[in-house]
């Protein structure tokens, strides 16, 4: 279950980065002619709310563990 959980994570966060290089790439060539920027950014919004709902839900189930910081 943790290790389907961690994929889930890392695609999140691979979808998110490729939704925001398809952002900017529509931002520069369309030139607001288009609603595919919208349409980027709204992928990227829904994919940041299931990764944060991942996070918490493999945080409270004991999946993962923050990091402490040692002085």
């Amino acid at each position: 279950m943790a290790s389907l959980i961690k994929l889930l994570i890392v695609l999140c966060l691979i979808g998110i980065v490729i939704s925001l290089g398809s952002g900017l790439f529509h931002l520069v060539s369309d030139r607001g002619e288009s609603k595919k920027m919208v349409t980027s950014l709204t992928v990227r919004v829904v994919l940041s709310v299931a990764l944060f709902i991942l996070l918490f839900i493999a945080w409270s189930q004991g999946l993962i563990q923050p990091h402490t910081f040692k002085h």
